[in-house]
């Protein structure tokens, strides 16, 4: 099952998610990404707001609730909104097993990467719980802070000379950054834990993944969507 968190109020990007892009609203996208992927047996997203619900049902999801504006503020954590919709879900008699948590805020996905990454979390039963990333440009160890004092130094280190972090690229462990493509949740973890990921979580390396927070976010997202007219027209498809 996938669980699409669409809360409204959103105030870098306001309404982004049901912002229109190519014709569409933002979450349509993530919806038709999740009911082209063989492994989704079940769509449904988790909105605070009425208007939204409509839209994305209009899209082929299900909207069986409303999520409690308590549950929806900017600084409510993932854990309480997917709980809500599993305790739902409970009382339904319908509780998955695993939670397939799709942001709508990264639009642009390959079903077949997605269902690689749901079947390699269901392959390994140690996992507590599966995240995409992606390779960082730059090192993280390359990673700069300015001191107390005003000075730069790297990153966690309180020796503020730079020459450790000048070193080249490949004189550095790789570094990855997540990113929204796909998360798989193990139900069971959840409950036993009241936790989303837990510390055995798998990394499913993704291509680079087109996300938004942002005008220019957005402004990037359009951009894709002209230069490629393919990604708006599958959405209906």
């Amino acid at each position: 099952m996938a669980l699409i968190p669409a809360r409204s109020g959103s105030k870098g990007v306001p309404n982004k998610n049901v912002r229109l892009l190519g014709g569409h609203p933002l979450v349509a996208y993530t919806i038709a990404s999740c009911r082209r992927c063989a492994l989704i047996d079940r769509v449904i997203v988790s909105t605070d707001s009425a208007e939204y619900a409509e839209i994305a049902s209009s899209y082929g999801a299900e909207v069986p609730f409303l999520r409690p504006t308590e549950l929806a503020e900017s600084n409510s954590p993932d854990i309480e909104f997917v709980v809500h919709a599993l305790d739902w879900l409970a009382d339904e008699g319908r509780e998955p097993t695993n939670v397939v948590h799709m942001r709508p805020t990264t639009p642009f996905r390959d079903p077949a990467v997605v269902d690689l990454g749901i079947a390699t979390f269901v392959a390994n039963e140690d996992a507590s719980a599966l995240r995409s990333v992606h390779e960082m440009s730059e090192s993280a160890y390359k990673t700069l802070e300015i001191s107390p004092d005003g000075w730069l130094a790297p990153l966690g280190m309180v020796d503020t000379a730079l020459d450790a972090a000048n070193l080249g690229r490949q004189g550095f462990p790789v570094t990855y950054m997540a990113n929204g493509y796909v998360d798989v949740l193990s139900v069971r973890f959840i409950r036993s834990n009241g936790l989303l990921h837990g510390d055995r979580v798998m990394a499913f390396i993704t291509p680079p993944a087109a996300e938004v927070d942002t005008e220019m976010d957005f402004g990037f997202l359009e951009y894709r969507v002209a230069s490629d007219p393919s990604l708006a027209s599958s959405v209906r498809e």
